[in-house]
């Protein structure tokens, strides 16, 4: 089987969620016998310098194109696009040079199927059928009209949530028409796939999680004597993450009196948290290896309020058997037991008293990032994750052949 991804944004170094959920993808196609390429924007936002990459990079790819996209965000561009159809998030991806570089590629190569990584990547479905049989995968890892209702809800001036509502029920729009175009949708957790159906989608369906590999991360053995702090990371030019732990230092930490540090990183951080001057709090910007981060810190903290899908990097801190403490809403996609395989809190009193439970009671810390681990290992393994896509490609390739004989 000949197979090309697509994504919207160049999926190496391995550090974010994005990366991780492509690049993992990749290798186990490759590991399970699909000769795999891969087409990546290289875009303005999120700029990665090829040539500083090692030589190994690709491993596993047959072969890895990119093109320099420019997804600035513009204000001018953001005011036109209230008079078009198609919502200003999708538009920032569409790109002539990459379109025809997707042609190029069609034109030269045969392919069985196609990968599209993103909604925002949807409009180039309708160029992949015009130079294409290969069947067309959809995968979402968000429902993304539903992150920015979330947003909006927590938005309090009136001309900003106004605006975040009207490009909600814009994005929904073309969700729904975007998901119809696919051939096989691949949502990230069962309860995504769910409201797909209920937008209308009939086509087939599988909810696929993020897959990690667990020989790559490495669990801390000394965890059950290690000094209680807290590592919050995440990508900080992503609202609900702003939004997250803007409302954690004012709610929660301003008013918290123990004497324990919360450590925070991530790219692209606002100014607002760049400034930051709070007691214990140490703000430390981008870092290049997140497992080590998150390995200086056994509570892992995860303050969502809004967004959709799975975390990747909960997945990442559970994975090296540190303890999330996170909200109902970013424990989405993740079957755990609050208590047993992680720590959920709501509220400020919840946050407080498990922060204080983890400083009173190092071994329930160590029991529950066992568990962590062990839950990951089952539900999350990248090459069981994989062998679902494949096996339902067959499935519609057996459907289809029934519907050709069917006279």
């Amino acid at each position: 089987m000949k197979l090309l991804q697509i994504c919207k944004k160049f999926p190496f170094p391995v550090k974010d969620g994005d990366s991780i959920a492509v690049t993992n993808l990749g290798k186990a196609y490759s590991q399970l016998g699909v000769e795999v390429t891969l087409l990546a924007m290289n875009t303005s936002k999120h700029p990665v310098d090829v040539n500083a990459l090692p030589k190994n990079y690709a491993q596993g790819y047959k072969a890895v194109h990119f093109v320099k996209v420019n997804n600035n965000l513009s204000i001018n561009a953001a005011f036109i696009n209230l008079f078009e159809t198609i919502p200003y998030h999708v538009t920032r991806f569409i790109n002539n040079d990459y379109r025809k570089r997707l042609i190029e590629i069609l034109s030269s190569e045969h392919f069985d199927v196609i990968h599209v990584e993103s909604i925002f990547l949807a409009p180039y479905i309708e160029t992949i059928r015009q130079h294409s049989k290969a069947i067309v995968l959809l995968r979402l890892q968000n429902v993304e009209h539903e992150i920015w209702k979330r947003v909006a809800d927590l938005t309090e001036f009136p001309l900003k949530r106004w605006y975040l509502n009207f490009l909600n029920k814009k994005l929904r729009r073309f969700e729904i028409e975007s998901i119809s175009q696919c051939d096989i949708l691949l949502p990230i957790t069962n309860r995504d796939l769910r409201i797909f159906r209920l937008l209308g989608y009939r086509g087939q369906a599988i909810a696929i999680p993020v897959g990690l590999d667990a020989s790559k991360y490495v669990i801390d053995t000394e965890a059950r004597t290690q000094k209680i702090s807290i590592g919050f990371i995440g990508s900080l030019d992503w609202i609900p993450n702003q939004e997250g732990l803007k409302w954690f230092l004012e709610n929660v930490w301003r008013n918290y009196s123990k004497n324990i540090e919360l450590h925070v990183a991530g790219r692209n951080p606002p100014d607002w948290i760049k400034n930051l001057r709070m007691k214990n709090l140490i703000f430390h910007g981008e870092i290049s290896d997140a497992s080590a981060f998150m390995l200086q810190h056994p509570i892992a903290l995860v303050p969502l309020f809004s967004g959709s899908g799975i975390r990747v990097k909960i997945l990442e801190a559970m994975m090296l058997g540190r303890v999330v403490l996170t909200t109902t809403m970013g424990l989405e996609g993740i079957h755990a037991t609050d208590g047993e395989d992680v720590l959920v809190a709501n509220t400020e009193y919840d946050f407080q008293s498990k922060i204080d439970l983890c400083i009173k009671n190092p071994k329930l810390v160590h029991q529950i990032g066992k568990n962590a681990r062990k839950l990951i290992e089952n539900d999350f393994d990248t090459l069981k994750i994989t062998s679902e896509i494949l096996k339902a490609i067959e499935i519609f390739k057996i459907e289809e052949t029934k519907k050709i004989k069917t006279p």
